[in-house]
């Protein structure tokens, strides 16, 4: 991605425990990017995450073409950036002056707080700055440190630093997705962290996809993933088999109870994902370490043909539909002409809002255990901080912690990375995060960002019937290798 200037939001939080010092700057116009279609969107991604997206997201970092997401986070998820004039801005003080602490509310447009030596500088979004502002106190008084939280838009804080960071102005610590790995990692702007001690405190899929190259690069905190939301009026107990999904959804369709009984959004491969891996299916080969293998693309295997060709059924039977995109089917699903769909935490305040009566479970059996993409954020440690080991300390010895983990929930409700907390929180967020742990990572590898335009093609060809399923993906396969090779 092309880098670019941008006019950011700069919440400036510096605690110093010489005084306690305590100092905020807001632009209160900012506003936070979605993550990924994760897909998922993260995020979708991610690697670029088509869940948004999470999944995504996440998520995608690294652009989804699923709602990245997203994904993302499918997500996954890149940022588009755009140039902004430097702006002047009006900046207003409030000092109170007390025994402990004296506090400056300014608005500003300078640039992001840089690492410097006895100063951690930390770069995050709304969400995780409200969560940290109130408990970094306590860190500061106990290290007699200070600490800088600097907001940023989410989507803009990968890309920062890739200007800030090689040029000595960026942060010491980041807060991002898992699928910004790949691209941070080859162009040296993180380290990895060793949190090994502390690493059965952590659900596992999350320390994998925060594992590149057999090395650790994240401190996870949440992760994120589809699952099936179904209508309880319409469907009461979700169907267990991927055969089952298919009858119950013939049958409402069959009686006129609703348009579509399941909803599965077109050219959308962060959320297809469970599909072809139902089938056997897969994007890349993994190593024994778990690492993906670029050079074993799986699309156009037996069990990605074989995928292809159960989209392709579903189609010419009447059980998916054309044209369908991700915001259609939540809006469908919400007015109660669709029963069941993919979706993501993403969606699930808009269907609370419709007070529709819902459930959330792991997606059906297939032929093999379907696997959804797994999206997941975290903090990564900047190659150019001036204060590596106070910021892996930092991570270790305080974000690892119940109480921060538990805020940070409060604060932005995913599935809790830190399994000591999994228990009590909402029930939705918790079947989401049940699905993440079938799931695979999002591929945070460079190559998978030449994956997503070819497969979403066959996916819509398929869905168009404008060409056989074994053709459709044999050829997006083959654009794939021509791409990455």
């Amino acid at each position: 991605m092309t880098s670019k200037l941008y006019k950011r939001t700069a919440v400036l939080v510096v605690l110093t425990i010489m005084g306690l010092t305590l100092a905020a700057c807001g632009d209160p116009t900012a506003t936070t990017a979605p993550a990924a279609t994760t897909a998922a969107a993260t995020t979708a991604a991610a690697t670029t995450a088509a869940a948004t997206t999470a999944a995504a997201t996440t998520a995608a970092a690294t652009t989804a073409a699923a709602t990245t997401a997203a994904a993302t986070t499918a997500a996954a998820t890149t940022a588009a950036a755009t140039t902004a004039a430097a702006t002047t801005a009006a900046a207003t003080t409030t000092a109170a002056a007390t025994t402990a602490a004296a506090t400056t509310a300014a608005v500003a447009t300078t640039p992001p707080a840089a690492s410097k030596e006895g100063t951690l500088v930390i770069w995050l979004d709304t969400n995780r700055r409200k969560a940290l502002d109130p408990l970094i106190k306590d860190f500061i008084a106990k290290n007699n440190i200070q600490i800088t939280l600097q907001e940023l838009d989410f989507g803009s804080i990968r890309d920062q630093l890739k200007l800030a960071g090689p040029a000595g102005q960026g942060p010491d610590i980041i807060i991002g997705a898992n699928d910004w790995q790949g691209e941070l990692v080859a162009n040296g702007l993180i380290d990895p962290i060793d949190y090994s001690a502390k690493a059965s405190m952590f659900d596992p899929v999350a320390i994998k996809a925060f594992t590149y190259n057999g090395k650790t690069y994240g401190l996870p905190y949440s992760t994120e993933a589809i699952a099936l939301v179904y209508n309880k009026d319409l469907v009461p107990t979700p169907p267990k088999t991927w055969d089952e999904l298919k009858t119950v959804a013939k049958q409402l369709q069959d009686a006129g109870k609703v348009d579509q009984g399941f909803t599965l959004q077109q050219g959308d491969p962060y959320h297809a994902y469970p599909v072809f891996t139902g089938f056997g299916g897969y994007v890349f080969g993994k190593a024994a370490d778990g690492s993906y293998n670029p050079k074993d693309l799986g699309l156009d295997s037996a069990g990605g043909k074989a995928a292809a060709e159960e989209l392709n059924s579903m189609v010419k039977a009447g059980l998916l539909k054309k044209d369908v995109t991700g915001d259609i089917a939540k809006d469908n699903f919400i007015k109660g002409k669709t029963a069941m769909i993919f979706t993501g935490p993403w969606n699930i305040k808009d269907i609370q809002a419709a007070k529709v009566n819902f459930g959330v479970a792991n997606i059906p059996m297939m032929k093999v255990a379907p696997r959804p993409f797994v999206g997941a954020q975290g903090f990564m440690i900047s190659s150019f901080g001036k204060n590596k080991l106070l910021a892996k300390t930092f991570l270790t010895d305080f974000i690892a912690t119940n109480e921060t983990m538990k805020a940070i929930y409060q604060a932005d409700p995913r599935f809790p990375a830190f399994t000591s907390i999994q228990a009590d929180i909402d029930p939705f967020v918790k079947a989401f995060g049940e699905s993440a742990k079938t799931g695979d990572p999002l591929p945070a590898i460079p190559e998978m960002a030449g994956v997503w335009d070819a497969w979403t093609k066959a996916i819509n060809l398929i869905y168009q019937q404008q060409l056989d399923p074994d053709k459709a993906i044999s050829d997006a396969a083959a654009a794939i290798r021509d791409k990455i090779k």
